[in-house]
């Protein structure tokens, strides 16, 4: 009996540990990720970061890195990879690509809200889909994360000139209603919300003159941050497996 409850201990345990894995990390954890790394004056993160970033030739900006794992072979690395990238990303459709001949595995999977801001008029919440490709060869993989732009969820008439005209009208505040800045994709059943994409090139910092500075200076250093946190994963589960005891030691 004794066995049979520390069995299910273990099982427990285990469980609880896949589900912190479900995914890379929550925008309200890659914040406090990105203050501690980068400060949380994001309008000077974002001047100091763009000094040494770069867009690619589809004016995307791109992060790569090679990993390197001595004495593992290419299977034994697109399983551990390919169990990790199944483990985190619970959507179906984040895996676009999983191809164990050529060794290379594509997901494409959309991180919520990591920039929040409300101007004058309008209220802004800012999201990501990062396309991250692993190239698999023998005892090294190749990571490359690359975001071309921000997903914008723009609210008309949220901004603080709308919310004093609220309160002297006495009227319920939509912001309050989309106050987690979330609604279902092309939702348009509010005729003050709608979708922008923001393409990064023109958007601070690499556009000293932006509307948007402040929203995009956040939307920078919080993409930024969350390319490091991946990489990192990744890295961990090239090292070390996913939980941690994936070896064939057993």
């Amino acid at each position: 009996m004794k066995k049979f409850i520390l069995m299910v201990v273990a099982m427990m345990a285990f469980c609880s540990t896949m589900k912190v894995q479900a995914q890379v990390m929550k925008a309200a954890d890659l914040e406090k990720y990105a203050k501690e790394k980068y400060g949380s004056k994001w309008l000077e993160a974002a001047a100091n970061l763009a000094k040494g970033l770069t867009l690619d030739k589809n004016n995307a900006l791109t992060y790569q890195q090679v990993i390197e794992a001595p004495g593992k072979t290419k299977a034994q690395l697109y399983v551990a990879l390919n169990y990790w990238v199944t483990a985190t990303f619970k959507d179906n459709q984040a895996i676009t690509l999983n191809d164990k001949e050529a060794g290379c595995i594509i997901v494409s999977s959309t991180i919520d809200g990591i920039a929040d801001h409300t101007g004058t008029l309008y209220r802004y919440v800012v999201s990501i889909t990062p396309i991250i490709k692993l190239d698999i060869k023998e005892g090294k993989v190749r990571i490359t994360y690359t975001v071309q732009n921000y997903d914008i969820l723009k609210v008309e008439d949220a901004g603080w000139l709308g919310a004093i005209a609220d309160r002297d009208n006495n009227r319920q505040r939509t912001q309050n209603i989309y106050s987690d800045g979330k609604r279902m994709k092309n939702d348009k059943t509010d005729r003050r919300l709608y979708d922008e994409q923001w393409e990064i090139i023109k958007r601070y910092p690499f556009v000293e003159k932006d509307a948007q500075k402040r929203t995009c200076s956040k939307a920078l250093v919080m993409t930024h941050a969350y390319s490091n946190a991946i990489i990192d994963k990744v890295n961990e589960a090239i090292k070390n497996g996913l939980t941690g005891s994936d070896d064939d030691d057993w």
